[in-house]
């Protein structure tokens, strides 16, 4: 079975993984929290990732690839110091997904996001993202922070549009518009 599997675990390694999602920094904006990731939330990532919603990330993606993706966004907490946050509604219902990130060949430090369809439309993208950007500049201190949107992407060109981050070149032959919320290239 590709994701979480139903193998039973031990109370050590139950409390070992409660040990390091504490870790991850809580956000809360006035609607939402981000918080660490859980197994538990594979299948809303999966159902955002694995439809023709993923179109623009050149989806829909198989269960093994939202796994491999779902695994390394969260791994990169460990590795990087930041990461994926699942964000939930104040009714505990996950929304979607926030992400400080960087993927092998990125060159800056990514702000990204995904929300589940039911959610689409009501500001809780930009939300959630504006805490997550807080993040990365106040706590994390980084130099830069782009997005990279995929033209023609209107929803995501939107919500960068409203973070005040401005179009700033291309990458990838032109296939991804670099969107800049601060700095500059490295």
């Amino acid at each position: 079975m590709i994701g979480p599997c139903t193998i039973p675990t031990t109370p050590a390694a139950v409390a070992q993984a409660a040990a390091l999602e504490a870790l991850v920094p809580k956000l809360r904006t006035p609607r939402t929290t981000l918080r660490a990731p859980r197994l538990s939330d594979f299948e809303a990532l999966h159902g955002i990732t694995g439809s023709d919603r993923n179109a623009f990330e050149g989806g829909p993606s198989t269960p093994e690839e939202t796994w491999t993706d779902f695994c390394g966004m969260t791994a990169t907490w460990i590795l990087r110091g930041h990461g994926l946050w699942t964000v939930d509604t104040y009714g505990g219902d996950v929304a979607g997904f926030v992400l400080i990130g960087t993927e092998p060949g990125d060159e800056e430090h990514e702000l990204g996001w995904l929300l589940c369809a039911p959610y689409e439309g009501m500001g809780l993208a930009t939300e959630a993202a504006m805490a997550a950007r807080t993040h990365a500049q106040k706590t994390l201190n980084l130099p830069s922070l782009v997005s990279y949107i995929a033209p023609g992407n209107a929803r995501s060109e939107a919500v960068a549009q409203r973070l005040g981050a401005v179009p700033d070149g291309t990458i990838l032959n032109d296939q991804v518009t670099i969107w800049r919320h601060w700095g500059t290239a490295q």
